[in-house]
């Protein structure tokens, strides 16, 4: 690679889907990327430990929401403050990833960005981080595309996106890269089968791009949350980044990336195939017992005082 990737961690979600369970694991409401659901390191802690395969901790931008420090506090301690993003609010993934772009931007403009999602399960690390460092390596060549990671899928899951690959994009990447045809988020279930039957894809939402490519994309879909964004840019990595930040927020609606923006199938987006490896999102408990049996791991929370197995709790949750 001739550009050294950064790695922006989106640790902002609620997690309510997955509440009845991540409340059963820590006795309170913390959201999921802050419990160890499937096994002694929390969500976040997986996603940090593999994104290091590839992105150096100095070039790692985690954003969280203020609200939720005392979760976030302990798992970050060795961040530096300029590997911090703190969102005032939640006001969903657009809001978080424009600010995460542009932290990215004012610290290293000419870098590529990864998006990492916090709260899934990934049965090869070395595996996944090798498509990432492929798409990272692709968005060089072509520093005007959006490489979505899509996912074989193996069931007709409607709470995912999915993507359906079209025309091949030609250059030596390792893996096949394709326009992304048509984007579809969370389809009915006869949608869903129809979507597998003909070869479409999970969409993963871990996305490789420069910031500048992604911006022009949220700027197409979004205008006036770029526009709402505005008054922070002068302020970024300022004494004043966080007031500004506030005010701007307090305007905010929820806006999600994947429906607002992912979803219109922008034409500078790609489709990376992710061969070989396990991935499931963890945003409901269906995917958790999934992945679980996929791994034949026994989490900690499926334990008892004694450290027995009790038969049945992912079914129980």
């Amino acid at each position: 690679m001739t550009d050294a990737a950064w790695a922006l961690v989106l640790a902002g979600g609620e997690g309510r889907r997955l509440r009845r369970l991540t409340r059963r694991i820590t006795g309170d409401d913390r959201p999921k990327q802050f419990c160890r659901v499937l096994d002694r390191d929390t969500l976040l802690e997986q996603t940090l430990r593999r994104s290091a395969l590839l992105v150096p901790r100095e070039c790692t931008l985690a954003v969280v929401v203020d609200a939720h420090e005392q979760f976030y506090a302990p798992l970050l301690s060795g961040f530096p403050a300029i590997g911090l993003a703190i969102q005032p609010e939640n006001r969903g993934t657009a809001p978080a990833v424009l600010y995460g772009l542009l932290r990215v931007m004012a610290a290293a403009p000419e870098s590529p960005v990864v998006i990492f999602p916090s709260d899934h399960y990934v049965s090869n690390d070395a595996a996944f981080m090798a498509h990432v460092e492929t798409a990272t390596e692709a968005v060089v060549a072509r520093p005007d595309l959006v490489i979505l990671l899509g996912v074989m899928p193996d069931s007709t899951d409607v709470e995912d996106g999915w993507v359906e690959p079209g025309e091949r994009i030609a250059g030596p990447w390792r893996s096949q890269l394709h326009r992304a045809r048509h984007c579809w988020e969370k389809p009915s279930p006869r949608l869903a089968v129809s979507l597998r039957a003909r070869g479409c894809l999970w969409d993963s939402f871990v996305m490789v791009a420069y910031p500048s490519a992604l911006l022009t994309m949220i700027r197409h879909a979004v205008p006036s949350l770029v526009e709402a964004f505005q008054p922070i840019r002068a302020s970024l990595l300022t004494p004043w980044e966080a007031s500004s930040l506030r005010r701007v927020y307090a305007r905010l609606p929820s806006i999600d990336f994947a429906q607002r923006v992912v979803g219109r199938c922008p034409a500078n987006l790609a489709i990376l195939c992710l061969d070989g490896v396990g991935w499931r999102d963890l945003g409901a408990p269906e995917n958790v017992i999934a992945a679980l049996a996929r791994s034949g791991a026994i989490p900690v929370w499926a334990e008892d005082r004694e450290s027995r197995v009790v038969r049945g709790a992912a079914a129980q949750v």
